[in-house]
């Protein structure tokens, strides 16, 4: 098998299925048996999602509230979400452990290396919440903070459209699927993958990203078997 050690990405938006806000529990079931799967495959699998569907901080600041404030709520937010998909995966059988990158003894470990490599070593998912604890920074750097730290083989981003396209596929009919893509020629053709910050952390630590549409079941799994899901971005 290509990868032993993954980082999940997935976005707080997903969560709420077809819900306008929120968490849609079926969604949340449905993820949950995906990485089950994974998991019986023998394949060590780390976690960070993003808070989107509850509080961004970008709205914050339109109405006016400081950007640091809204990012702090921002990933108070990622921790509701972390807390719903690890009742997730206990509730399938799948031992897991949630570490927050801000202080939260009751609910969360903090977040410590070694102990989270320790957990992925025996076998448990490990869920990041609270981004990097550091405002100005998305949920995409922490991904990608989080995964070189673990030593992670790739970052598979789950999202909703099956890869990345030469233009917006929900408003361009023309536009065409990259199978393969290089780092460089995703920032030459201006194409969203990441933020600047998180691409460049992948980028510089030559950690590939696998873009693909995560509400497919079955999808995380064929992408791990090697069958040609999604996007792969590399150097």
């Amino acid at each position: 098998m290509k990868y032993k050690r993954i980082l999940l990405k997935l976005s707080g938006e997903s969560l709420m299925g077809d819900k306008a806000f929120g968490i849609d529990n079926n969604r949340l079931s449905i993820y949950a048996r995906q990485i089950k799967e994974i998991r019986e495959m023998g394949i060590e699998v780390a976690i960070v999602i993003g808070g989107g569907n509850i509080f961004r901080g970008v709205q914050a600041e339109e109405g006016g509230m400081d950007r640091t404030h809204g990012d702090y709520m921002g990933m108070l937010a990622t921790m509701i979400n972390s807390m719903a998909l690890q009742a997730a995966l206990e509730s399938v059988g799948v031992q897991s452990r949630l570490q927050s990158a801000i202080e939260m003894k009751e609910i969360a470990e903090p977040y410590i290396r070694r102990r989270a490599v320790r957990h992925l070593e025996k076998g448990r998912v490990v869920i990041f919440g609270a981004g990097t604890g550091n405002p100005y920074f998305t949920t995409d750097s922490a991904a990608s903070l989080r995964a070189i730290e673990i030593n992670a083989d790739v970052i598979l981003k789950g999202t909703r459209v099956d890869g990345i396209y030469t233009s917006d596929p929900e408003k361009d009919k023309t536009a065409t699927k990259y199978d393969k893509i290089s780092f460089d020629d995703v920032y030459g053709n201006g194409l969203k993958v990441m933020d600047m910050t998180a691409f460049t952390l992948c980028k510089e630590n030559d950690l590939p990203i696998i873009v693909f549409d995560m509400d497919t079941p079955g999808n995380l799994k064929k992408v791990l078997n090697g069958d040609q899901v999604g996007t792969l971005v590399s150097n």
